[in-house]
């Protein structure tokens, strides 16, 4: 595939995709497509599968579970139905794939959904995840498009799985710092929805693979507006940023810095390992919540109501070059 073929080819199958049925598609970064079945109801479809973060394999299917079902929760939706998809080589025991999968149904049937089938191929590395519908009224479908200036930006759960994992692996994290990230990479954001729905917000995505700037960016730029972070606000999983400056940053962090470059201006007194912090990619991070400005009180308190206790006030929207990013000291 030659250069620029892939990006035609997606502009072709979008423009083919024209529907109006169709209420979010490939031509947004969206964390999941949405279609109308009637005016009552429509349906959020979405994909999520990856390799193990951790060893224990029933916890790896709890994570892989909580992160596929994240997706509808960052749309506004209820899960309902869930596919499994798994590649596993034969050289390890089955009963390992039987882990993963329990895993996975167990967090599924946490959400309230339901595993009604699935599809398993050999490997090399296995990959676990899942195949998720949801529903949603197609008036109250949460986009990352919806920000508005002047509205505030709250963030459910602390950063710097990556880093940790990575340290995890060089045998240099403590094992209290590995259990609180694996605690909050298996809990699902239906709590931190279900208070985003009672309050009434303007945006919101889920924080995964391009990191909080990463993903920061895409709902500035699909809002066609600029923020600000304040680093003061920003919740992170203790020794984060001691073993970022260490070095054990994973190199999803590099490549989201690279293709952010340009695109996220830093104050002189944001430190390189909080950068490198908020270009960890996470592993089920929790949701990045744009809310009206009057409403960030009582959508802090609803999430505290609802156990999410970790959510901070992180940003603010402001007019500006859509999709760029400030980080400064504090608001």
């Amino acid at each position: 595939m030659g250069p620029g073929t892939l990006s035609q080819v997606l502009r072709e199958i979008t423009h083919l995709n024209q529907d109006p049925r169709l209420l979010i598609g490939l031509e947004t970064t969206d964390d999941a497509a949405v279609y109308q079945l009637d005016d009552q109801q429509a349906l959020i479809q979405t994909l999520d599968f990856f390799t193990p973060v951790v060893d224990d394999p029933y916890l790896f299917g709890q994570i892989a579970a909580a992160n596929a079902l994240s997706d509808v929760y960052a749309m506004g939706g209820t899960p309902l139905l869930a596919l499994n998809i798994a590649c596993f080589p034969t050289c390890l025991p089955v009963e390992m794939l039987g882990a993963i999968l329990k895993g996975g149904a167990d967090k599924v049937r946490e959400a309230g959904a339901l595993i009604a089938g699935g599809h398993t191929v050999e490997d090399e590395e296995p990959k676990y995840g899942l195949a998720v519908t949801g529903l949603v009224h197609p008036d109250r479908v949460i986009s990352n498009a919806g920000a508005r200036v002047g509205d505030l930006l709250i963030l459910t759960k602390p950063l710097g799985t990556g880093i940790i994992l990575t340290a995890a692996k060089a045998g240099l994290a403590q094992q209290d710092a590995v259990a609180r990230i694996e605690e909050s990479m298996a809990t699902l954001n239906r709590e931190a929805a279900q208070a985003m729905l009672a309050v009434g917000v303007s945006a919101c995505t889920d924080i995964t693979g391009f990191g909080f700037l990463g993903h920061l960016h895409e709902l500035a730029a699909a809002s066609g507006v600029m923020v600000e972070v304040a680093a003061e606000g920003i919740p992170l999983f203790p020794a984060a940023t001691e073993l970022a400056q260490m070095g054990l940053v994973p190199g999803g962090a590099y490549r989201n810095r690279e293709y952010l470059a340009g695109k996220v201006a830093f104050a002189p007194e944001i430190g390189e390992e909080l950068q490198d912090v908020l270009f960890d990619p996470q592993t089920s991070g929790g949701l990045l919540i744009s809310v009206p400005q009057g409403k960030e009180g009582k959508l802090l308190a609803e999430l505290a109501r609802r156990g999410v206790s970790e959510a901070r006030l992180v940003g603010r929207v402001v007019a500006g070059s859509p999709g760029r990013i400030k980080v400064v000291p504090q608001l």
